[in-house]
């Protein structure tokens, strides 16, 4: 039986090509600095996101933390929205590694807005925690894949320089949100201090996020890595697949997002789902299924060969380079004769 993987992103695996790259890495030793495709990736991330300095560090979730190490403070408050992954995913890394209090703060579609934060804003006395970050995200995976508007990122942006607060983006998916949008990566950037963004989505690339910052920052950053356990040697090896997806996957995630919309759309012609295709944006969509049918339509569509995930009764399917466009019809085939 044919396996339509559905789950995530996070299941691609390297090409044919990515791998080639990978064999012919030139590699040294990073933790001493020395490993030239580590230092080169760093520098393309960078460039690309519009910072000084970047950190190439095995996952987004350690990409997440060291900001938060960093930038906000033991016994300070980050504002973040109350389904951001940091919140939901990241075993409460914020509160134990980092000495950091989430302050969840709600929003439509993940966007947080400077009127939803101002009352979440800690007045300056002592036996208060400090506002100290901001976090966003951008796409916002559990609110379906959703991308900021410029406008939205923008007035984030005057309100924490006004108030003297950084911020962080979690861009995970980050290109998603440019492709989608059209606002280049770099002015998305623009409008934060810091930026995680992962190559291990739908870059295709196997391992690694890059972190990305002024130069003061990444120097401090790179301390904490090694205090995280994160500092690795011959890292050539990964950072050439990072390199190889950079420059040859980035266009392509725009067939992931047109194959999230044909799934939303036959998903919302079947008597057993919910949901309103307009709001797919990019390449995460749920779907709501009725009267408590969840795990059954889960269980069903895999028995077809169909893989996706979710909690109860609202079901989480992404695309991916490893589901192509042909793929994805097949499975929307099943799902449209899927009874249940």
């Amino acid at each position: 039986m044919k396996i339509y993987d559905l789950r995530s992103d996070t299941i691609t695996r390297p090409s044919g090509e990515m791998r080639k790259a990978m064999h012919k890495a030139e590699v040294g030793d990073d933790v001493y600095g020395e490993d030239p495709t580590v230092n080169l990736l760093e520098e393309t991330a960078a460039k690309m996101t519009g910072k000084k300095a970047a950190l190439f560090v095995p996952s987004g979730s350690m990409g997440n933390l060291i900001p938060l190490y960093v930038q906000c403070g033991r016994g300070n408050e980050v504002i973040l929205h109350e389904n951001s992954h940091i919140m939901h995913y990241e075993l409460a890394s914020a509160a134990t590694i980092a000495g950091v209090m989430p302050r969840p703060v709600p929003g439509d579609r993940g966007i947080l807005t400077p009127e939803a934060i101002r009352p979440h804003l800690r007045p300056d006395i002592y036996y208060m925690a400090r506002t100290g970050l901001i976090e966003i995200e951008n796409t916002h995976n559990k609110e379906g894949g959703s991308c900021w508007t410029e406008d939205e990122l923008s007035a984030i942006h005057r309100f924490a320089k006004k108030h003297g607060i950084p911020v962080h983006l979690d861009g995970a998916r980050v290109f998603n949100a440019a492709v989608h949008t059209g606002i280049p990566v770099k002015k998305i950037c623009s409008y934060v201090d810091t930026v995680t963004f992962c190559l291990s989505k739908g870059l295709g690339a196997p391992v690694g996020s890059l972190l990305c910052g002024d130069s003061e920052l990444i120097d401090e950053a790179r301390r904490i890595r090694k205090m995280l356990g994160g500092g690795m040697r011959q890292a050539g090896i990964l950072a050439a697949a990072g390199l190889y997806a950079l420059e040859h996957n980035i266009d392509r995630l725009r067939e992931d997002h047109l194959n999230a919309k044909k799934l939303a759309e036959v998903l919302n012609n079947v008597s057993w789902a919910k949901i309103d295709p307009d709001s797919v944006e990019t390449n995460i969509l749920f779907a709501e299924i009725p009267d408590g049918k969840g795990p059954a339509v889960s269980a069903a569509l895999k028995k077809k060969g169909v893989l996706c995930s979710g909690d109860g009764n609202r079901l989480r399917f992404v695309t991916s380079m490893e589901a192509s466009s042909q793929d994805v019809r097949e499975a929307c085939d099943i799902i449209a004769a899927l009874k249940i």
